[in-house]
């Protein structure tokens, strides 16, 4: 069993039934699980409806926050990892307290160039945050392909986990 398999089995396990949601999504890396929660959509809404799914989510954040947390300290015991919270109602997504860890890398002059473009533009408030941006973009546009080669990094592990074991 993969370990996201297996987190987001306990995940689910863990929530209490009568908030009535599952771990939709589960997007991990070694610092940080981010589950996002399927709530069930608005009906009969008079007004707009995007509004309603927000002020199904924001309700449903203030409400679950102490549970949630409580649900988070156990599962970092357990797993080692920081776990943050997200939800989703009908098309609307929004994500609660989740990690913003720093990133160091080594840039050339052109990649530099680039960064400093888009801070003296205004788009970007920093080298980081145009780094940042760009990041958005790649995921933005590239999403698909993105999604492709995790599916088959999760292929991968899956194998790993099926084969045999070294003592």
């Amino acid at each position: 069993m993969s370990e996201r398999s297996e987190i987001q089995g306990w995940l689910n396990g863990r929530l209490p039934a009568d908030w009535g949601v599952t771990v939709d999504d589960l997007q991990m890396d070694e610092h940080e699980v981010l589950a996002t929660l399927r709530l069930k959509d608005v009906e009969n809404v008079e007004g707009d409806l995007d509004a309603a799914r927000v002020g199904r989510i924001q309700q449903f954040r203030s409400t679950t926050r102490e549970e949630r947390i409580r649900i988070s300290r156990e599962a970092q015991r357990k797993f080692g990892k920081v776990v943050s919270w997200g939800a989703e109602c009908g098309d609307s997504r929004q994500l609660f307290t989740h990690l913003a860890l720093p990133v160091m890398t080594r840039l050339r002059l052109p990649e530099r160039e680039v960064l400093d473009a888009l801070v003296e533009s205004g788009i970007a408030r920093s080298r980081a945050h145009a780094l940042a941006w760009c990041v958005a973009l790649v995921r933005e546009h590239q999403g698909e392909w993105l999604k492709e080669l995790r599916q088959a990094m999760e292929s991968v592990e899956r194998v790993r986990a099926q084969g045999p074991r070294l003592n």
